[in-house]
């Protein structure tokens, strides 16, 4: 199994992992001990990997119960469910859809939310119960509502939550429209991957609450955003503290057309329209460079045809399916060739936005942030008087 292991399968060998890579603050270990995660993970799991997200092989607690603890106790993402349930058996699903999450992520996001003794928080993706067991601890199970669209996944996530003595209010529902009966909130976390940020949140949030949450585009790439909201509670706005690779929001996963439906029955490369560029598709496909071409080109996404020797194809779509570009690649080569067809030229749009950034010296996410205002919502450069330019 790889990621980050720690020489003493157990509590204490984490906590030191966390203490010192600058995860798990002194306020939060209390909760880290009273807490311990492995009440909240089940007899089998697939461990992921600290820096990516596949998975490993699944483990089973009454098989090889060494090797589930030193999987509970590392510092990885541990999946619970595929497919929305639907998968069955100890290999790989499709798709992962409910996750322990990765435990650097869940005590630096509990910083982010910057909790103070009578906060009351909504969290939105109840998952295994961890998250919502740790806030309840320090903030007294009143004081916490967890929201959980799956039934099985909000069931099991009660059950560990009672069976390690903690009584959040755990919510089956549409975490969209968060929990009204329970608000105003003074802290909202979401556990789940957001291309929007719901209205419902800031209407049940007080003026000055802090919003943290996974935030991505479209087209790739994803932050955790910790937002505050605006004194008036129209509004919010913050800056990006960290890369991140959450599981989407149900709710706001979006459909992929495949490629017949953009030919319409005529061969390649139909009307494409054929061009050369001097930009490598590779630089185009870091996990920060996609999220800023995704903020930029909204409305699009991409995938990639491989073939040997490092050579592939990067197709891109736009979501209304009447437009597609392709670039070729093959290593060596500084032209590659371009077709583009529908009344959006993608492949420009993506050179755009990424020249765009490359030309303000290819700033990290510290730089930018989200506003969400009652209009839409934008992502910015240093200021929310500078949003990110839209090449569409």
């Amino acid at each position: 199994m790889t990621g980050e292991t720690h020489e003493e399968a157990g509590p204490l060998g984490l906590a030191s992992a966390l203490v010192a890579g600058g995860a798990l603050s002194s306020d939060w270990l209390p909760s880290f001990r009273a807490v311990p995660r492995e009440l909240f993970v089940p007899d089998r799991i697939w461990p992921g990997i600290a820096d990516g997200t596949r998975q490993n092989p699944a483990v089973h607690r009454p098989q090889d119960p060494e090797a589930w603890r030193r999987a509970v106790y590392s510092d990885i993402p541990l999946t619970t469910q595929w497919d929305d349930g639907d998968h069955e058996g100890d290999g790989l699903g499709t798709t992962p859809t409910s996750s322990n999450s990765m435990p650097t992520m869940v005590f630096s996001m509990l910083q982010d939310l910057d909790v103070h003794p009578g906060n009351r928080v909504l969290e939105i993706g109840a998952g295994t119960g961890w998250n919502a067991g740790l806030l309840a601890h320090r903030l007294g199970g009143p004081n916490v509502v967890t929201v959980e669209y799956d039934p099985a996944v909000a069931h099991r996530a009660r059950e560990n939550l009672t069976r390690a003595g903690l009584e959040p209010t755990v919510v089956e529902g549409d975490g969209r429209l968060g929990w009204a009966e329970g608000a105003p909130y003074d802290r909202l976390i979401a556990t789940c991957s957001l291309l929007e940020i719901p209205p419902a949140w800031l209407e049940q949030t007080a003026p000055g609450a802090i919003v943290v949450a996974p935030f991505g585009t479209e087209y790739g790439g994803e932050h955790i955003v910790r937002l505050t909201v605006h004194d008036d509670g129209a509004g919010a706005s913050g800056r990006f503290t960290r890369g991140s690779a959450f599981m989407r929001l149900r709710q706001q996963r979006t459909d992929r057309p495949l490629f017949e439906a953009y030919l319409r029955g005529e061969p390649w490369p139909a009307d494409g329209v054929r061009s050369t560029t001097t930009l490598a598709p590779p630089d185009t496909g870091g996990w920060f460079e996609q999220f800023v071409i995704g903020a930029g080109v909204p409305g699009a996404f991409w995938r990639a045809e491989r073939y040997e020797d490092g050579a592939y194809t990067l197709w891109l779509y736009s979501r209304d399916t009447r437009s597609w570009a392709s670039a070729d690649y093959e290593p060596g080569r500084t032209q590659y060739e371009v077709y583009q067809s529908g009344p959006r030229r993608l492949w420009d749009e993506v050179d755009a936005a990424y020249r765009w950034w490359a030309g303000r010296g290819r700033p990290g996410h510290e730089r930018f942030g989200l506003s969400v205002t009652a209009g839409g919502q934008f992502v910015w450069l240093d200021s929310p008087d500078n949003p990110v330019p839209q090449h569409t």
